[in-house]
């Protein structure tokens, strides 16, 4: 990827101008256009030499024939790590997204649809946001139910409000009164604890304490290690992918029905946005960056969002890499922020 060290501040200004220019209207920008620019200060002739230097560099490019020139992947690249001023989100701005995702009566399916459907609404692209990760919630409350003679209804709520229901198959059959005994011991031992926790304490009590320990601990131990054994986050809320059909570039239905195939089927998705789970604040895929082929002509804006401290999902949003990120990067930055603050035990 080409870098900024190589190039000095006249074209450093051009290229700004020129992705500014090009994000704003769509249409490639040539030197007669950019030479109206009262700060370039050029003739027509001088930045043309300029932007085939851009070019050469791989920065620019012409489409098609046209005598203009569009941004690159590695120019947009340069233009988000070095050229760009974000803007912080004006008041009104701010309100609105406070008041979309106050959270005193919301359970936390509600507020990850809300956040979703708030960053769709205001950037007119695609807002995703990916449920929390089963392990980084805490246990507030489990207990089991008899299904047949070996298969138990596994009962449990994490502090986030979420009932979750599992059946698990064990290798003998319990009285109603073991079970109860079993979830009297593990609500004892586990609440408050995270499920990543509890599934790495239950290994460990399995290995330290199988000579030491009565047969109903053993059990109520096997029963946990079953009901939380680990399972891939795999889904996310999806909210506005009809708004990418507005865009000129993503307007060809062989591209959207990939594209929609893509967001139907989640896996290669997630796993994008399972990279972006440690970064530092925001993280942006542009274009062939993101290495996921239906995403050649996106960009994904995301931030991670956390609870108890703890990162346990990402948001963002998709739109065409013609997208304005100085508007859409703090958005979606202060929704990562509300979203965690929302999810929050109170």
């Amino acid at each position: 990827m080409a870098g900024g060290q190589d190039l000095n501040e006249r074209s450093l200004y051009l290229l700004k101008t020129l992705v500014e220019r090009y994000i704003q209207d769509g249409q490639p920008v040539g030197s007669r256009l950019l030479s109206k620019d009262p700060n370039l200060k050029l003739s027509p002739a001088s930045i043309r030499n300029v932007m085939a230097d851009l070019e050469e560099m791989g920065l620019i490019h012409s489409p098609h024939t046209s005598a203009g020139r569009v941004p690159t992947v590695s120019g947009y690249r340069l233009f988000v790590d070095s050229l760009l001023t974000v803007r912080p989100l004006a008041s009104s701005e701010l309100d609105q997204l406070q008041a979309g995702l106050h959270s005193d009566t919301e359970t936390a399916s509600d507020l990850l649809g809300k956040a979703s459907k708030l960053l769709s609404d205001v950037t007119k692209m695609a807002g995703v946001v990916t449920l929390p990760r089963r392990e980084s919630v805490s246990l507030r409350h489990i207990e089991f139910l008899p299904m047949s003679s070996t298969r138990l209804l596994v009962i449990f709520v994490t502090d986030t409000e979420e009932v979750h229901n599992k059946i698990i198959h064990t290798e003998k059959q319990f009285s109603p009164a073991e079970l109860q005994q079993a979830a009297n011991y593990l609500n004892s031992v586990f609440t408050g604890r995270s499920l990543a926790k509890i599934r790495e304490l239950v290994v460990k009590d399995l290995e330290k304490d199988r000579h030491s320990v009565n047969q109903g601990m053993i059990d109520a131990v096997n029963m946990a290690q079953l009901a939380f054994a680990e399972q891939p986050n795999d889904d996310y809320v999806l909210s506005g992918e009809t708004n990418l059909m507005g865009f000129s570039e993503l307007s060809d239905m062989d591209r959207l029905k990939q594209l929609f195939e893509a967001f139907s089927q989640k896996r290669g998705v997630i796993h994008l946005l399972d990279q972006c789970l440690q970064a530092d604040g925001v993280q942006i895929f542009i274009g062939e960056e993101s290495g996921y082929s239906v995403f050649e002509r996106c960009s994904l804006v995301t931030a991670p969002y956390s609870v108890n401290d703890e990162v346990v999902g990402v948001l963002g949003v998709i739109g065409p890499t013609r997208m304005a990120y100085e508007k859409v990067i703090p958005f979606v930055d202060v929704t990562a922020k509300l979203l965690g603050a929302a999810l929050n035990p109170k």
